[in-house]
């Protein structure tokens, strides 16, 4: 996804979470391009990203 635009926080991130976070947008890239390779429909495999982000955002709002 060399096309996104990193967003920095505040504050200096460390190498641990930037790699994490890293690691996660290639997974999540590589998640997406082995679906559309599979042939899921682009429109369930942005509803399963849309529920999982609101399944998270859920859990950090009620802790």
């Amino acid at each position: 996804m060399s096309n996104v635009t990193r967003l920095y926080h505040a504050l200096p991130l460390s190498a641990d979470i930037n790699k994490a976070v890293t690691d996660l947008d290639t997974a999540i890239a590589e998640a997406i391009d082995a679906d559309k390779a599979a042939g899921l429909p682009q429109g369930l495999v942005l509803a399963i990203l849309h529920g999982q982000a609101h399944a998270q955002t859920h859990e950090m709002v009620k802790a």
